[in-house]
């Protein structure tokens, strides 16, 4: 049997979380209905069991031993074709269980890929994780559930139909009673489903806690927050478990309704049938046929018991799966794209007045460094604006074209788990001698020196046993290795000291010789290399030239480079 393949997994209808499961159970048609057909047979082959048992008894009270052997064997027909249909049953359901659970992660991860640097403004990063961890299991098992859950509503129909056709009195006291013991059930979910919603909510918030609280426990220490934050994870972690205990508290009830409600159906049916078999009404046979269907029924109730849970619970996953779906990326390609001129060409900024001119190595200094994260995203054509290149606005481009010619490379970047060598050069385009020169130029080498395998070794989760200085140098020499034709750096050496960041300065131009490269940066060293400077005081380029004409010429700048020092 061959599981769900890795390609596209097709357009998903986002109108309702309904709609949405229908569709996840509509993309293995075959084996979905091939779960629900076997799960009947499962069923109906179990149902049928206590027939063949009243008859084989009934012979045997007779002593009509053909009776008995066609019966018995009835019977043992009966068990090998209830346990083939159960496994191979089972082998559908687990199939449809992967199929739905993996194919939500593809659209997940499919929907935080087309919203880009959106989705943290979007979306929290918890959210996204619950969904990844929690949501597709339940999304699984509402799939799954539905081969036993209409194998149960068919079986419960045939002993209904059995029992009229024996008894009237029994046979309606099944048809009457499983509907009025759904009903009760029933008025378990409602409630049951407003405190898994509000406990998903719970959950998706602390785990967006958590996750802020790891990724800046070393800032927490600095500054001696940890209490403080380890106080408020404490209480919103207790808040959840309230949450959690009340959805306890009803799943408790739903679950002693499944034992309670079908035993005492049991106990009616048998009562009922002994008080028909004394009064000569029915045979022996029948009798154990009865207490057999009714003890049988035990089994389909707490099935469809089950079901209505598990899609309940696959519904408030879905409603949160389809809430993601919906979101739209901010940025849009036009109906019919631009073509942007092969070659380097002058990158402008109409709302700052910035111009990046195509070949030189441009540093841009801003008082305020908000100013610089906003031009940039700008040129990067990350927000909506007139920027251009070559003449031609951003917004008229695809926008992979524009990803293609222009990187932005800046500190909110994450080193990811794996191969040093594949986090550097992901598109395993270069050979080990340009990921030398990048790191050489990013002054990393001997970051790569010290780990054990080199280039080889695993790094781990957000790079976290790297320094934060070692970072941004192993993401400037990833940015190096993808040799753009135009390279926004922002802030590339903030985090190292003033030697490290003195050789690359000296190197980053060489490195990027020939090729457009635009640096946000207000460090001394950094400009004073730079081809040509650019100073930006509340948004707006207020002086250009070098390091050295400006610091002479314009006192802003020179207050701004020297943190205010004269």
């Amino acid at each position: 049997m061959r599981f769900p393949p890795a390609g596209d997994p097709g357009v998903p209808d986002t109108r309702s979380a309904t709609r949405y499961l229908v569709w996840l159970a509509g993309r293995h048609k075959a084996l979905l209905t091939a779960g629900i057909l076997l799960g009947v047979v499962w069923m109906v082959a179990q149902a049928l069991v206590p027939a063949a048992v009243g008859r084989a008894v009934d012979g045997l009270t007779r002593r009509d031993e053909d009776a008995l052997l066609t019966w018995g064997l009835a019977l043992l027909g009966l068990g090998v074709l209830q346990a083939v249909a159960g496994i191979l049953r089972h082998r559908c359901a687990l199939h449809n269980f992967l199929g739905g659970a993996y194919r939500t992660v593809q659209l997940t991860v499919g929907a935080a890929n087309r919203l880009g640097a959106a989705l943290p403004r979007r979306v929290s990063a918890g959210e996204v994780v619950s969904i990844g961890t929690a949501d597709i299991s339940q999304i699984g098992s509402a799939i799954d559930i539905t081969a036993r859950g209409t194998g149960a509503i068919v079986a419960i129909l045939t002993v209904g139909v059995i029992l009229l056709g024996a008894s009237v009195p029994l046979g309606l006291v099944v048809v009457l009673g499983v509907p009025l013991l759904m009903a009760v059930v029933g008025l378990l979910i409602r409630p049951l489903h407003r405190q898994q919603q509000a406990y998903r909510d719970s959950e998706g918030a602390l785990t967006a806690r958590a996750g802020d609280i790891v990724s800046g426990l070393r800032v927490l220490r600095g500054v001696g927050g940890e209490p403080v934050l380890s106080a408020r994870y404490r209480t919103r972690s207790q808040a959840l478990r309230a949450d959690g205990l009340r959805v306890a508290r009803i799943e408790s009830l739903l679950e002693a309704a499944q034992v309670l409600l079908p035993g005492a159906f049991l106990v009616l049916v048998t009562w009922l049938g002994a008080r028909f078999a004394l009064r000569g009404e029915i045979s022996a046979g029948q009798l154990v046929a009865f207490y057999g269907y009714t003890a049988f029924l035990v089994s389909p109730l707490r099935q469809l018991t089950e079901a209505v849970d598990k899609l309940t619970r696959g519904h408030v996953a879905a409603r949160r799966v389809v809430r993601l779906l919906r979101l739209t990326p901010e940025l849009r390609d036009p109906a019919r794209p631009a073509t942007l001129p092969d070659g380097p060409g002058e990158l402008v900024d109409a709302a700052s007045g910035v111009t990046v001119r195509p070949g030189r190595f441009t540093a841009l200094a801003a008082t305020a460094p908000e100013d610089a994260a906003a031009i940039v995203d700008r040129l990067g054509r990350y927000v909506d604006s007139d920027a251009t290149l070559h003449g031609v606005p951003l917004r008229e481009a695809a926008l992979a074209t524009v990803r293609e010619r222009i990187l932005v490379a800046d500190n909110d970047a994450h080193l990811f788990t794996g191969p040093l060598r594949a986090e550097l050069d992901p598109h395993d385009r270069t050979d080990d001698a340009t990921i030398t020169a990048a790191l050489t130029a990013a002054s990393a080498t001997d970051i790569v020196e010290a780990l054990p395998q080199g280039l080889d070794s695993a790094v781990a989760e957000r790079g976290r046993e790297f320094s934060g200085g070692q970072q941004q140098r192993l993401r400037l020499a990833r940015a190096l290795v993808a040799d753009p034709e135009t390279l926004l750096l922002v802030e590339p050496t903030s985090a190292v000291d003033a030697h490290t960041e003195a050789r690359i300065a000296d190197r980053l131009g060489a490195a990027r010789r020939g090729r457009t490269t635009l640096v946000c940066t207000t460090s001394p060293l950094v400009l004073h290399r730079a081809d040509h400077v650019i100073f930006v005081e509340d948004g707006k380029v207020v002086a250009e030239g070098s390091h050295t004409a400006l610091l002479d010429g314009e006192p802003r700048y020179r207050a701004t480079v020297s943190r205010g020092e004269d």
